[in-house]
């Protein structure tokens, strides 16, 4: 499948053409930037206004094969020379881009949705022309998506607190779609080259943060284990059908408090009752109503689970949520699958195992690889 770029590159590729017109005074109609994957992205440049102290420009956003609501929207960045801020870059959102009001998210409340690997880039490739121009001044830099608004109403933004637009996202700087049924046969393939190889146990993680938080903490390099995604049910199953004895789950709280609810693909269209979950387990713990309420609104479990933490219900309430967790994961294994489960938070680390986690975790880093 096609990949395309984020609205992250489409700002950068941007912000990066109004800058060098801005400077240097020439029409700009194609433009290129490096993508933090180390992907070129070749830009047109289009809708091109060029004033005496300003100059607007606009990329459309191309998201491959990826099903994204923002893919074909125009991208805009407005920018001009900022005399009070000598040798910075300021970045703001205009139209079309959220506003966040509420905590928890990537930028603090007031900000304009324009996450912090978007705003690198920004910053990179304006930098970069300055320093072509040896321009030592600041620039401002306005992002803006006239349909953004309409578009925000498509995405989860107007529930996580972000108002009046979408947000300018990416951490890569390209879209790799997948279908379902593509993911699903790369984790098959991936299971079965395991065991090829000899191995009865494997380790499954549904993602990135799984991988880092399992070689910092514990020294296993899960790159040589297989990422799941939001398949974990479907997973189990092949991993059972392939003859694999052993399986250690490791996530993080925000996929794996669903499983504590028997839900077994974790993507949100799927479901999403994290702080229901949460909120049940801080019940379970002899947690106050003011507490559940104030759980009930959070926005991110990473927020929800130290809301339980600095009320000293953490520990039971995790014993709960593991004791659920083990019971539906155990009961999609079936007979003749060990399976256990590791679960951490970004701020607080390790939040809960189930019981022969542990000694799993230490065959698999006795295991020849």
């Amino acid at each position: 499948m096609q990949y395309g770029f984020t609205s992250g590159s489409c700002a950068a590729a941007a912000a990066k053409a109004a800058v060098y017109m801005l400077l240097s005074g020439r029409r700009k109609t194609e433009i290129t930037i490096e993508t933090p994957k180390g992907i070129s992205y070749h830009a047109t440049v289009e809708h091109i206004k060029i004033q005496e102290t300003e100059v607007s420009c606009a990329v459309q956003k191309d998201g491959g094969d990826d099903p994204d609501v923002t893919t074909g929207a125009w991208i805009y960045a407005a920018v001009s020379i900022c005399e009070e801020n000598n040798n910075q870059i300021e970045i703001d959102g205009g139209i079309g881009v959220g506003r966040v009001t509420r905590p928890g998210l990537d930028q603090p409340v007031g900000n304009a949705a324009i996450n912090t690997v978007p705003r690198q880039m920004i910053a990179k490739e304006v930098s970069e022309v300055c320093h072509l121009f040896d321009f030592q001044g600041g620039i401002k830099v306005v992002i803006s998506v006239p349909e953004g608004e309409n578009l925000a109403a498509q995405t989860f933004n107007p529930r996580l607190g972000i108002k009046d637009g979408i947000s300018i996202l990416g951490t890569s700087g390209i879209v790799e779609p997948m279908s379902d049924k593509a993911l699903l046969d790369t984790i098959a393939v991936e299971l079965k080259q395991k065991r090829a190889e000899g191995h009865s146990i494997v380790a499954i993680s549904p993602g990135n943060y799984g991988l880092e938080f399992m070689k910092r903490t514990y020294g296993y390099d899960l790159e040589r284990s297989v990422k799941c995604s939001n398949f974990i049910g479907q997973t189990i199953d092949m991993v059972k059908e392939l003859g694999f004895s052993k399986m250690l789950l490791t996530g993080h709280i925000g996929k794996l408090i669903k499983v504590s609810g028997g839900i077994m693909n974790t993507h949100s269209k799927e479901a999403d009752c994290r702080m229901e979950l949460l909120a049940a387990a801080a019940i379970r713990a002899g947690a106050e109503v003011t507490l559940l309420r104030e759980i009930l609104d959070c926005i991110g479990t990473e927020d929800a689970v130290d809301r339980i933490r600095k009320a000293g219900l953490l520990e039971p309430a995790m014993e709960y949520v593991m004791e659920k967790i083990e019971d539906h994961l155990k009961h999609r294994a079936g007979d003749g699958l060990e399976i256990e489960c590791m679960v951490y938070s970004n701020d607080i680390g390790l939040l809960g195992v189930t019981p022969g986690a542990e000694a799993l975790l230490k065959e698999l880093l006795e295991e020849k690889q």
